[in-house]
């Protein structure tokens, strides 16, 4: 696997973006690039991974005009890979609408297995596409944020934004 990667700056912090000929493959917020790059490396053991070096943004552009405009997100062609399972629960996410949240509970009911909810987190937490597959918008059956790969505060600032952006574009 050969995975090229971009950086690009948002108001959350560093946009990382791996992708692959077929699509995005990996997408963390963060601060300190090195340290994506060491994620990347630990998530894709064994891929080639390397600094796009085009002339124009290959797959940042399309994420940072999806962050803008969330409900672009399911557009943005993925190259991700997991169990069936996790899969099922990354389209769950993916059909959640901008602006919503599920509780990890209510999104194993909505799978057909009550019982998964610890599996599902799960998922959510071994997605590596945040953003794109929007586990963020997965909250505690209290209400509460619970955990985030890439930060609480990022996950609480997605939410408002997204809840905002619904707001001005409601019909």
């Amino acid at each position: 696997m050969h995975i090229e990667y971009e950086t690009g700056d948002h108001n959350l912090g560093k946009v990382f973006v791996g992708g692959t000929e077929r699509g995005v493959c990996f997408l963390a917020l963060g601060g300190d690039v090195p340290s994506m790059v060491r994620e990347l490396n630990h998530d894709y053991p064994g891929a080639t991974v390397e600094e796009w070096r085009g002339a124009k943004g290959r797959w940042l552009p399309v994420v940072l005009q999806a962050l803008a405009h969330p409900e672009l997100g399911p557009g943005v062609p993925l190259d991700v890979r997991g169990t069936e399972f996790q899969k099922r629960v990354w389209a769950a996410l993916q059909a959640i609408p901008p602006g919503e949240t599920r509780t990890y509970s209510g999104l194993a009911a909505a799978l057909g297995n009550p019982k998964s909810t610890r599996a599902v987190a799960r998922a959510c937490a071994t997605n590596r596409v945040s953003v794109l597959i929007p586990c963020h918008r997965v909250v505690g059956v209290s209400g509460d944020l619970t955990g985030y790969r890439w930060g609480k505060y990022r996950k609480a600032a997605l939410l408002a934004s997204e809840r905002e952006y619904a707001a001005r574009h409601a019909r």
